[in-house]
């Protein structure tokens, strides 16, 4: 009998879990229409896609939380180069499925002054095709080794994250280059962006 509840237990909790494996998010591609968004940052103050694409370019940057040490050096990375990519005439976005008191932690650690957004059920990161289910491995270096907590920072307990990809999308909302690896080590370069938003 108690076999039997344990299993229903198990049964039910898998059955609340819908992310999708890492192998099957493809990303958007060159081309496509970007699409738009409403997001609350770090201050709750609403972000609208479709309103900042009216002043220009977006880079469009998804990264997995403020406990990952690769996200914490890509977005620091970012904000040495924000001058230079505005001027560029471009505006840095960064999306992550953590809600917004961990959003202003990662702006502490990286002194991010450019938009932090929180991908509330992982809606942007399913738009963009981005988001997945990791390992049960992972998942235990994540929340124990790197203090991450995943069930609690995010909107649900299924501990979905997002292929850390960077989207430059155009002012007619295009993407026009994106970076999308799902080895999370390797992340798009600021001056293959720069590049992008000259050409």
């Amino acid at each position: 009998m108690k076999f039997l509840i344990f299993l229903t237990i198990i049964v039910f909790a898998a059955g609340e879990i819908n992310g999708q494996k890492i192998k099957d998010a493809k990303g958007l591609k060159v081309g496509f229409s970007a699409p738009v968004f409403n997001a609350i940052d770090s201050n709750e103050n609403i972000f609208d896609l479709e309103d900042a694409l009216t002043e220009g370019p977006v880079v469009l940057i998804f990264y997995r939380g403020f406990w990952c040490p690769v996200c914490n050096k890509h977005l620091s990375e970012f904000q040495d180069s924000l001058k230079m990519i505005e001027d560029a005439g471009a505006k840095v976005i960064a999306v992550s499925p953590e809600k917004p008191e961990y959003l202003n932690k990662m702006a502490e650690k990286t002194g991010a002054e450019f938009t932090l957004l929180y991908d509330d059920g992982y809606k942007i990161a399913t738009a963009y095709n981005v988001n997945f289910m990791p390992g049960t491995a992972d998942k235990l270096i994540y929340n124990f080794a790197l203090g991450a907590k995943l069930k609690s920072t995010h909107s649900d307990r299924s501990q979905q994250l997002p292929i850390p990809a960077t989207y430059v999308i155009s002012s007619r909302g295009r993407i026009i280059w994106r970076h999308f690896d799902p080895d999370y080590h390797k992340r798009a370069s600021v001056r293959d962006i720069i590049n992008a938003l000259n050409e």
